[in-house]
């Protein structure tokens, strides 16, 4: 998969680039990745790639130009990518999303604003879609794709260590995931539940799946309305329903 960011502050995404499950990610091959500074492209001597807004109003508005050219310098090298302008008006991201994206067989051009905004004609001309991480305004889409890229990227195979490691992951499965424990099997008076220490991984699994079943109720119940419980979630919601005593027969 090839990935494109168009920024006006390409360190903010080298360094993304060179750390961790992403930088092993590139060093592997299964990614390559790279910002590009739409300043280059600017058409004045003083690289200015903003201007004041018709109409009036505050602050100013990335042009046109610098953006259109990079845009299609960048399709020109990666034909089937789609460009991806992150914006608060965009659809919302989530972990389905992130999913879809990692299998398409295509790369992505990611677009980041700065100022007030972007002259409208940029959307029109080149953008595929518009992504939002969130019901809030940012100073740039940086962090955003960021976020975006990071979520897809370890989703690719082979960039996790195991093969099981995305698949039982909040979201996944419109379920938070279960807890977790290490070393030290006591820390200031709390204990591993016994269960994870019998190695017994039937009974293991389905410690997992209660706690994953409990962290939902008790963090996200909104997800339950995502997908109907599976048979064996009804068998420990009645279990917990009858020992409660809430629940007859």
């Amino acid at each position: 998969m090839e990935l494109t960011v168009l920024t006006l502050f390409p360190g903010l995404i080298n360094a993304f680039f060179d750390h961790g499950i992403i930088a092993r990610a590139l060093d592997k091959g299964l990614v390559t990745a790279r910002a590009v500074n739409i300043r280059d492209y600017a058409f004045n001597t003083q690289n200015s790639v903003d201007d004041r807004p018709y109409g009036g109003g505050c602050g100013m508005v990335m042009t046109p130009e610098p953006l259109l050219k990079s845009v299609r310098d960048e399709k020109r090298r990666l034909p089937d990518a789609k460009v991806i302008m992150m914006s608060p008006q965009g659809k919302p991201f989530d972990q389905k999303k992130a999913y879809d994206m990692a299998s398409a067989r295509q790369g992505f051009i990611f677009v980041c604003g700065r100022y007030e905004g972007i002259d409208e004609r940029v959307f029109l001309s080149c953008v595929d879609e518009e992504l939002s991480v969130g019901d809030y305004v940012m100073t740039g889409g940086e962090i955003g794709a960021m976020a975006v890229m990071d979520a897809l990227i370890r989703l690719i195979p082979g960039v996790l260590g195991g093969d099981m490691s995305a698949e039982k992951e909040s979201f996944q499965n419109e379920r938070l995931e279960h807890a977790h424990y290490t070393r030290p099997s006591q820390y200031e008076g709390m204990e591993v539940p016994d269960v994870l220490l019998s190695g017994d991984h039937g009974k293991i699994e389905q410690w997992r799946l209660e706690s994953s079943l409990k962290r939902t109720l008790l963090k996200r119940p909104d997800l339950f309305e995502k997908r109907p419980f599976s048979p064996q979630e009804k068998a420990i919601l009645k279990r917990w329903c009858h020992a409660a005593g809430l629940c007859n027969g």
